[in-house]
């Protein structure tokens, strides 16, 4: 009886083996749903587009880009975490997929519902002001903010990478900001142009062509190396903030249980498409730079990133 029950549970495992070896065998074998969690047309939507145009002519399927936006994120994401682990269904993650589990409780999805696929992307942001503002540069601007007690910035989104960029470089500085709440960064721009607004931390996708345009100032670049776009501006590091040096990435992540030869072939397949110049044009085309990491890098640099955001947090919950 015992060696019939043990070559049932051999025949069990052989059968799942099996099974999950000819799933990555065939990969994939319809189109691939690649969830952005943002508003179609945005930032995200451009850059991920830039990159899952390549993908299906690497791999010979569609990949169906489809917006999921609300919630900082969590609306797709919890789509996501609630799909079928097989490949078919990748989730455009972010920032936030680390930051919003720290601030808050009643999420429908954590961390551990989803595996890390590839990183293809990092988006600079940038520390705008109005033209006709006497700063100069960051120091300036704080000294400013501090003569005045209280200055209005423009908010994109609460919760956002920029949006916690303000409030850490307000607490660093010693000042007080109010935010003036948008529908988006893009909004935001009309009303600090003509100064009734006194600064804002956006994306490089809005802010680069405001100041090309000799429309706006940029005192500094929040990421944490100078941008080709603008290579002239300095990181807020080198404007003396250090502490306010935040990155926005994107990347793919996979449902937890994706079988790992899946998600290799993916992330093999985004490095593939990455190293064609299309894809690097597409993506600065939407405010972003190309920056690939394999799926077990994108493990490493997220537990890195959570650590940093992690001390971020912590201050602004002080």
């Amino acid at each position: 009886m015992r060696a019939v029950h043990l070559r049932q549970l051999w025949l069990g495992f052989t059968l799942v083996a099996t099974t999950v070896f000819a799933q990555a065998q065939s990969w994939p074998t319809k189109p691939v749903r690649v969830i952005v969690p943002y508003p179609a047309g945005g930032v995200v939507d451009v850059q991920t587009r830039a990159i899952t145009i390549r993908l299906a002519e690497e791999l010979g399927q569609a990949f169906v880009v489809e917006a999921k936006p609300g919630a900082s994120g969590s609306i797709g994401a919890e789509a996501v975490a609630g799909a079928a682990p097989d490949g078919y269904t990748l989730l455009v993650s972010a920032p936030f997929l680390i930051t919003s589990p720290m601030m808050q409780n009643n999420l429908r999805w954590k961390p551990a519902d989803f595996v890390p696929v590839a990183r293809f992307a990092q988006s600079p942001s940038y520390f705008l002001v109005p033209n006709q503002s006497t700063a100069n540069s960051v120091k300036d601007f704080a000294a400013m903010a501090k003569a005045a007690g209280n200055l209005q910035y423009g908010d994109g989104g609460i919760g956002s990478t920029q949006s916690m960029a303000v409030e850490m470089f307000a607490q660093v500085a010693g000042i007080k900001l109010e935010a003036i709440l948008y529908k988006g960064a893009p909004p935001s721009i009309p009303d600090l142009i003509t100064g009734l607004t006194s600064m804002a931390i956006v994306p490089s996708s809005v802010a680069v062509p405001q100041v090309k345009a000799g429309k706006l100032k940029a005192l500094a670049n929040t990421s944490d190396k100078r941008s080709a776009q603008l290579p002239d501006v300095p990181t807020i590091a080198e404007a003396g903030y250090p502490d306010v040096t935040v990155l926005s990435w994107y990347g793919f992540h996979a449902p937890v249980g994706t079988p790992p030869d899946i998600v290799r072939q993916i992330s093999a397949a985004v490095k593939s498409a990455a190293a064609h110049p299309e894809v690097k044009t597409r993506l600065a085309a939407g405010g972003g730079e190309l920056a690939y990491l394999s799926d077990s890098e994108f493990k490493d640099f997220m537990t890195q990133d959570s650590a940093r955001w992690e001390k971020f947090v912590t201050r602004l919950k002080k």
